[in-house]
């Protein structure tokens, strides 16, 4: 049998018989006793070069989902005059709402995917929804097709960001784990720019918005094509009990010298555990419920610090500060980028919980800055300087660690058993947050005036600092097994 082989051995015979039948006959269990027995450990951190590729492709996703998240902001008005809905507030509340309904339909059903299909796959399917609900969307000649378009659109969108946190996750090396998790963030801050400042000529430009849709396909085409050349996650080929097809994957991201070291880490918190036994009761008692309490409430904390009352009232505030609406996308575009390029350089250096720990502090005393700023302390200039330097400041803090950081850290802390299935409960929960959050704002803000809105915000700030101190782990440098051994209490 192929389990009495040397790993040497192993290798050789997959790279002359790819037969399907030859990567399911190695028992998990012979396979670990073999691991045991390799004589030799990787004396050097794996490059990064070589996983680097596999990761720029795999953020494309998150750069087609910013580039629809902002894709009607600009687009919307000219959308109901081509379409014959402008003036109906509900129709127009749909055509940016309906994507949450989309996202959360997608990112339940995420974890099933991933673990049913495979990592690549579910890229490729989200893709696919995205192209085909953009497609609808530009070529509609009414509102049921945009609608239903949309509803595409964020069925993909809600797939892609827990498939794309596992598998950078799952294929970075430890050293840069961090850094890698952060391309996410940038490539969403990049999609969403992109997708404001192609959207500027609609407003003078009859059928412009058409090409605005359009125009999304050709990133998504290329995450298609590319995940074709991308290597699948050697995690999940494990669990599926492919331990030859996993050892050749972990070469390819790792380099020869590191296959060993890995598969011998991985074995030691996983047997080959079958994922498709996961139950739904699991995710939320027991052993497993600690993680994925830390992970909900991180993703909830990060709705109600009032990321969307930020940008619902940017263009407002810079308009009264006589900055036109194309500056104050360019602002504040400026200012989400540039923190987050900081935190993926601090990443890695000063570790995850550092950085939330310092992004949720200065996210309150932004808050503070700006609920000053709407009182009768301050009037005129100072008022309107306090306002905008508040507003930059919080967008900038924000992308230094509470946007980038739940998104890599729910992952990490995740035993790989549950990792996708669990990422699918938390931020099916995050859109349900983002849901209820932007259904509240208006309401709240009519009853209890902006300073009392951002003085609340500030504190759901400032309690998230409390709850990172007392209930996040760090996890820089750490490999995934290290960091369930040491998170999860034994059976």
């Amino acid at each position: 049998m192929r389990a009495r082989q040397t790993l040497c051995d192993a290798f050789s015979a997959y790279k002359e018989d790819t037969s399907p039948r030859e990567y399911t006959i190695i028992d998990s269990d012979e396979y670990a006793a073999l691991l045991q027995n390799v004589n030799g450990q990787a004396t050097s951190r794996p490059s990064w070069k070589l996983s680097f590729p596999h990761i720029l492709v795999a953020t494309i996703s998150s750069f087609v989902y910013g580039y629809h998240l902002g894709v009607v902001n600009e687009t919307l008005e000219s959308i109901s005059l081509d379409l014959y809905f402008s003036g109906d507030t509900m129709a127009e509340g749909l055509v940016v709402s309906i994507c949450m309904g989309g996202g959360f339909i997608g990112s339940l059903f995420s974890g099933w995917i991933a673990d049913g299909i495979g990592r690549r796959r579910a890229f490729q399917l989200c893709a696919f929804a995205m192209i085909l609900g953009a497609s609808i969307s530009a070529a509609t000649k009414h509102l049921g097709g945009m609608l239903f378009g949309r509803l595409l659109v964020g069925t993909g969108m809600g797939i892609a960001p827990p498939v794309a946190s596992l598998y950078i996750t799952e294929v970075s090396p430890p050293s840069v784990r961090g850094t890698f998790g952060s391309f996410i963030q940038i490539a969403l801050c990049l999609g969403l720019t992109m997708s404001l400042f192609v959207g500027i000529p609609s407003r003078n430009t009859f059928g412009w918005w058409r090409f605005c849709f359009w125009i999304s396909i050709i990133p998504a085409a290329i995450l298609v094509l590319g995940m074709k050349f991308c290597v699948e996650s050697p995690h999940w080929l494990y669990k599926q009990g492919r331990f030859v097809e996993a050892e050749a994957e972990f070469e390819r991201v790792l380099g020869g010298s590191h296959v060993k070291a890995a598969l011998a880490e991985l074995s030691k918190s996983d047997r080959g555990e079958n994922t498709e036994g996961v139950k739904i009761s699991e995710l939320f008692h027991g052993r497993h419920f600690r993680v994925i309490f830390i992970g909900s409430i991180l993703y909830a904390l990060q709705q109600l610090s009032g990321i969307n009352a930020v940008f619902f009232f940017s263009s407002t505030v810079f308009k009264s500060a006589g900055v036109p609406s194309s500056s104050a996308t360019a602002c504040m575009g400026i200012a989400n980028l540039v923190g987050s390029i900081i935190a993926m350089i601090l990443m890695d250096r000063l570790g995850r919980k550092v950085l939330l720990l310092g992004s949720f502090l200065g996210m309150a005393f932004a808050m503070g800055i700006q609920a000053t700023a709407a009182s009768s302390l301050v009037s005129g200039s100072l008022a309107m300087f306090l306002s905008v330097g508040g507003m930059l400041l919080f967008v900038l803090t924000f992308a230094l660690g509470a946007g980038p950081v739940p998104g890599l850290l729910l992952p990490e802390i995740l035993p790989g058993r549950i990792r996708a299935k669990a990422m699918a409960a938390c931020l099916a929960f995050n859109w349900v947050m983002n849901f209820s959050v932007s259904l509240l704002f208006l309401h709240l803000l009519e009853q209890f005036g902006t300073m009392v809105l951002y003085s609340l915000f500030a504190s759901f700030c400032l309690v998230a600092v409390f709850f990172v101190k007392n209930n996040v782990v760090e996890t820089k440098g750490k490999s995934l097994q290290e960091i369930e051994i040491a998170l999860l209490p034994p059976e």
